[in-house]
């Protein structure tokens, strides 16, 4: 997570902390605001179990510990956790690590991915330059109506062995993802196996996803 303490929720205050405990009787769910993108899966789940209008947003105990837990796991940014007996519930990474490029929106990471430090196994990084919460998409490329349908101009090679992949986003310039990981485009597509990817932050690269050094001439700032 972007930052390991979570602040109990506080029904007095007018606005949450950004990493924020929402308590129940048998489990707990932790939400980081900084690393939502607000693809809103979380507000299809029955029972009232999240609800953006309520000012406690998140109610634990409206649904089963089995149930909060396949709510949680299916958020796309990880911005959501589990916590039960007071410690997080780390969730199995997938066997291989693989970096999605979504059509019109970010890239989607899965598996073991260090970024800033802290090692997730999800997270979806920003690919039009405008997120307020960069390198964390926060879905301002809707508004924007970033364009790109995800497409990928190269073809995989041998599929990468397990380990952890490193990302690194360059202040005023790309991604660098270094590690065992494999780039798929948005059709599926097996498209990259290669042991560094510089990928495009800044959503002006002609030849995303890859970065073409765009950045250097669109004056893109990744620290706002």
């Amino acid at each position: 997570m972007s930052d390991d303490t979570f602040h109990d929720y506080d029904p007095d205050a007018a606005r949450q902390p950004q990493t924020t405990r929402y308590p129940g009787r048998e489990v707990s769910v932790l939400y980081d605001r900084a690393r939502c993108m607000h693809a809103a899966e979380c507000g299809r789940a029955g029972r009232s179990l999240f609800d953006g209008k309520r000012h406690k947003w998140i109610e634990p105990d409206n649904a089963s510990p089995e149930e909060v837990a396949a709510v949680v796991a299916r958020c796309p940014s990880g911005a959501l956790r589990l916590e039960r007996g007071g410690q997080v519930v780390e969730e199995p990474g997938p066997a291989a690590n693989t970096v999605l490029v979504s059509p019109d929106g970010p890239l989607f990471l899965r598996g073991t991915f260090e970024i800033d430090g802290a090692v997730h196994n999800r997270a979806a990084l920003c690919r039009c330059g405008a997120s307020a919460n960069k390198p964390y998409c926060d879905n301002t490329h809707v508004r924007l109506r970033f364009k790109d349908a995800g497409p990928v101009n190269s073809d995989a090679g041998e599929p990468p062995r397990g380990g952890k992949v490193t990302v690194t986003a360059f202040e005023g310039g790309p991604y660098e993802i270094a590690g065992p990981c494999t780039l798929v485009a948005a059709s599926g597509r097996a498209a990259d196996t290669s042991e560094t990817l510089w990928l495009c932050r800044c959503g002006n690269s002609g030849n995303k996803p890859y970065c073409d050094g765009s950045h250097n001439t669109k004056g893109f700032r990744s620290v706002e």
